[in-house]
């Protein structure tokens, strides 16, 4: 029998129970993809990672939701570096070889910044009111095209007009199946301007569903989906640099904060804070 050490974190927390939960386990060797996938389905949070010797990193990481395996998620590229600087005693930077890339991430304290892959797209084929009335809003709500936009893994997001829209949204699983395509790729992320710039930093409210068991489910603080907002800007010529706060998770009662930055050469940085909660330790 085994041992396998773990830890628990929050991302996106403004205090110590806010945020989106994450378990990292700190030495992965012997776990094979079966046991890793049935970890993860056990502690059925948003991602579990597990850690692994890397050649051309600071640590190779695996993430694993419930369901599948992830090539990247933003949350646990932030909650995962943490452990590992504590784990390495690395300095405030270092870098995670995931399945999409090497992650350059860096910290202040317990703030946490990554750096994205630069994004794809592809346009949305259905439109816009088969779009809203299968997220229960009108076609009005809808501010402007929306896009399939990949950092690492891809998402349609959403310009909605108003924060009511983002309030009022009642996706339905059905329908979402029927605009977006198979049940893997129906990932959405809606954002919408929450008020005038503070101190020149933009403001939004944002909400991210996505396939869970047959249905949809809300993420409450979800770094993938804002490095895709900046590939947005990007894709959609915005002017740049684009600097935003982005709050999720409060209608799920996990509020989170993230930052999001694009600099005037397009590149993309998320970042929020990381809290640990516990260690623990379990035999296989």
């Amino acid at each position: 029998m085994a041992s396998y050490r773990f830890r628990l974190l929050n991302v996106f927390a403004q205090t110590t129970l806010g945020g989106n939960p994450l378990a990292v386990f700190e030495d992965a060797r012997g776990l094979d993809d079966t046991t890793m996938q049935a970890l993860a389905r056990q502690f059925n949070l948003s991602e579990t990672t597990f850690l692994f010797p890397s050649e051309i990193a600071d640590t190779r990481v695996r993430i694993f939701t419930p369901n599948f395996e992830m090539p990247f998620a933003g949350h646990p590229t932030l909650g995962t570096a943490h452990v590992v600087r504590d784990l390495k005693n690395t300095a405030d930077s270092l870098t995670l070889d995931m399945q999409a890339g090497c992650i350059p991430v860096k910290a202040i304290g317990d703030e946490w910044t990554l750096r994205s892959n630069a994004p794809t797209s592809r346009p949305f084929a259905a439109s816009r009111s088969d779009l809203a009335t299968a997220l229960g809003l009108t076609a009005s709500d809808i501010a402007a095209n929306p896009v399939w936009i990949s950092t690492g893994t891809e998402q349609l997001v959403v310009p909605i007009s108003n924060l009511e829209a983002i309030d009022n949204c009642r996706p339905n699983s059905r329908l979402i199946d029927s605009v977006c395509g198979d049940g893997q790729r129906n990932k959405i992320y809606l954002w919408a301007k929450d008020g005038a710039p503070v101190d020149g930093v933009q403001q939004a409210s944002v909400r991210f569903f996505f396939p869970n068991n047959g249905a949809l489910s809300e993420d409450p603080g979800t770094g993938s989906a804002c490095a895709n907002l900046g590939g947005y800007f990007v894709v959609t010529q915005m002017a740049l640099p684009q600097t935003w706060v982005l709050r999720q998770g409060s209608h799920i009662n996990k509020p989170c904060q993230l930052r999001l930055h694009v600099d005037a050469q397009k590149a993309i940085f998320v970042g929020g804070r990381v809290i640990e909660l516990g260690r623990g330790e379990i035999s296989l």
